[in-house]
């Protein structure tokens, strides 16, 4: 048995299944389930579930109407090899409308969040060295898209001034 992550969606989870399938390796636009009579917030003929898988994991896109928004108490990691591999997640999730936070966070064009993040950045932020830690730390903060150069500079660096 696996969990499936259903993410409500105002009419637009096929159009965002579609967006994920076209960025995540291992990922598909699955079925569709329309609503056989009228439905709350659906009429009868209309698509209300999409079902997709991004990096293999299940997903159900609920057109389910205005009622409900995505918050960012629920987000994503996408863990990237290297900073190309971020690079490239960041700009296709923010292009079109997505908004960029902090520390690597963002909301795509459908305000789903994600962490855009490398394991790379472990050895910084929990490094066996605790000022050089709390260097990288510092660093973080003040970036939106994740910089793994400037994190290890942080890191290794006992006069690193910051960004």
């Amino acid at each position: 048995m696996n969990l499936t992550t259903c993410l409500w969606f105002n009419g637009q989870a096929r159009e965002a299944a579609n967006f994920y399938a076209s960025i995540f390796p291992n990922s598909s636009v699955e079925g569709n389930w329309i609503a056989p009579t009228d439905t709350p917030g659906n009429e009868q003929g209309t698509e209300v579930v999409v079902n997709f898988k991004i990096f293999g994991q299940d997903f159900i896109g609920l057109n389910g109407g205005p009622e409900f928004t995505h918050s960012e108490a629920i987000s994503f990691q996408i863990p990237c090899t290297d900073q190309a591999e971020i690079d490239n997640y960041w700009e296709l999730l923010t292009k079109d409308g997505g908004e960029e936070s902090q520390c690597g966070w963002l909301k795509d064009k459908f305000g789903v969040s994600w962490q855009v993040i490398s394991p790379e950045m472990g050895k910084y932020l929990g490094g066996s060295d605790p000022e050089g830690a709390q260097r990288a730390t510092q660093a973080m903060l003040g970036m939106k898209k994740i910089d793994l150069a400037t994190m290890k500079a942080a890191y290794e660096r006992p006069t690193y001034g910051g960004s």
